[in-house]
């Protein structure tokens, strides 16, 4: 059984939100799934996810697809950028 890291969308018409789930590949988008790993917002850009469980499923072979690889990719990109006029705690 191959896994996937990936969105699951929910929400209403035109106002989505997306699960992070992790799921068999060959299951519906929106159907079964293994575990629940966080939230997205894609509206406020908003991404809740539970790192530890994320980066356990990576190790056991699940792979994340291109989409949530982006958006991870860009949060933790934001997240090293420190704001300006903020000082570096050393």
């Amino acid at each position: 059984m191959a896994v996937a890291i990936r969105f699951s969308r929910q929400g209403k018409k035109k106002a989505p939100f997306y699960r992070i789930v992790a799921a068999d590949k060959a299951s519906a988008r929106d159907g079964r799934f293994i575990e629940l790993l966080g939230t997205y917002h894609p509206t406020t850009k908003v991404l809740k996810i539970d790192t530890e469980r994320y980066d356990k499923w990576l190790k056991v072979g699940a792979r994340p697809s291109g989409t949530l690889a982006a958006v991870i990719r860009r949060a933790n990109r934001a997240a090293a950028v420190v704001p300006t006029g903020a000082k570096k705690s050393t």
